[in-house]
């Protein structure tokens, strides 16, 4: 039997989507917006009658007929944290998403009501497949040097779990059955630890943890860092957690395709700090190692950065005597998003039900 399934997939500037029968990836697009248009909304949520109008006029000028799809999968949101897997989309999941519970305003907010609503209408299961807020920490990897102040897991989970499913299947390997580190290489960057099909630690890179980025901040020592940010002239930490640190405090720019240009080109100081972007990766994936024990299956790389061959290359050289390097560049949310709900239609995974209610809220005691 063969299964229809829709993917939407809404960004900050555009909304991406996929046709997939089966496997088989049918269409795929990114429908892009304009940023006046956008700017009339007040917030992401209010854009879901214009989001949604955008992909019927895709869906028609591409003659794509969802009637009878079996399932429209949305990128997940704002919830509560949650268990990894697949999840049907209820009326809790799509209030908390609404109400931004994790205080986020993005748009893959919209994901969720963008699939309930095309399901709605054409039919087929309205899912959520490993939505950001999956939350497999182990207890130690919580615990910081302040009572009361947790770290918590905020990473791509979706490219980094479905990256990772990728590369077991490809090497004949049950994901549960595996121990893997798996880190996603962007603008953004996760480096994670995967113990059975669980990601048990990792690193939060939108609150200041792991590598600096093209845009994002990384790691600092606190007390120079408070120090830094008390002063008015300066950045405030927000901005810096997430688009104007790493490569833009550097060079002005996070284009890491002209800072590339710079390091080939012999610039000193591009040249270092491209080295010391990767030497850090080292060292997450090396934390990584030991919460794996040393048993470490395969490194797997995935993310947009690994367009650039010396990445691999440099991480290979460092961190190969772990385990075995393996690169998959690009990104692969829309296949992770149609493969959980494959698992589904097949009944091979039962979809679980949101109920709100944090899979982890603080220690008791």
């Amino acid at each position: 039997m063969s299964y229809r399934i829709f993917v939407i997939n809404p960004g900050s500037t555009s909304t991406k989507l996929a046709y997939f029968e089966d496997e088989k990836k049918l269409y795929e697009a990114n429908v892009f917006h304009d940023a006046p248009e956008l700017a009339k909304f007040a917030s992401a949520f209010d854009q879901l009658d214009f989001r949604k109008q955008m992909i019927l006029e895709f869906l028609d000028g591409n003659g794509i007929d969802l009637h009878g799809v079996d399932a429209v999968v949305g990128r997940g949101g704002s919830t509560a944290s949650i268990n990894s897997g697949v999840y049907e989309i209820n009326d809790k999941l799509l209030e908390d998403t609404r109400n931004k519970v994790t205080g986020v305003d993005h748009p893959a907010n919209l994901g969720a009501p963008l699939a309930r609503e095309l399901a709605a209408e054409y039919g087929g299961l309205a899912l959520m497949v490993d939505g950001p807020k999956v939350d497999q920490f182990i207890d130690e990897a919580r615990i910081t040097g302040i009572d009361g102040l947790y770290r918590g897991s905020s990473l791509h989970v979706l490219n980094l779990r479905g990256t990772a499913r990728l590369h077991c299947k490809r090497h004949g390997m049950k994901y549960e059955d595996s121990n893997l580190i798996v880190c996603h290489i962007d603008g953004g960057m996760s480096i994670s630890a995967h113990d059975h099909g669980c990601m048990v630690d990792g690193t939060n890179n939108a609150f200041g943890e792991g590598p600096f980025t093209p845009t994002r901040i990384g790691a600092l020592p606190v007390q120079p860092a408070v120090e830094y940010f008390s002063r008015p002239e300066n950045m405030n930490v927000g901005d810096a957690c997430t688009r104007s640190a790493g490569f833009v405090s550097h060079f002005g720019t996070s284009n890491s395709d002209k800072v590339h240009e710079m390091v080939e080109s012999g610039d000193p100081k591009a040249v270092r700090v491209w080295k010391a972007m990767l030497y850090n990766i080292c060292k997450g994936i090396g934390e990584m190692a030991v919460v794996l024990s040393g048993k470490v299956d395969a490194i797997i790389l995935g993310g947009g950065l690994l367009r650039f061959s010396d990445i691999c290359e440099y991480i290979d050289e460092r961190c190969g005597w772990i385990a075995p390097v393996y690169s998959y560049p690009g990104e692969v949310e829309h296949e992770a998003m149609a493969a959980g709900a494959l698992r589904v239609l097949r009944g091979e995974e039962e979809p679980q039900v949101y109920t709100g209610i944090p899979v982890w809220n603080g220690f008791t005691d």
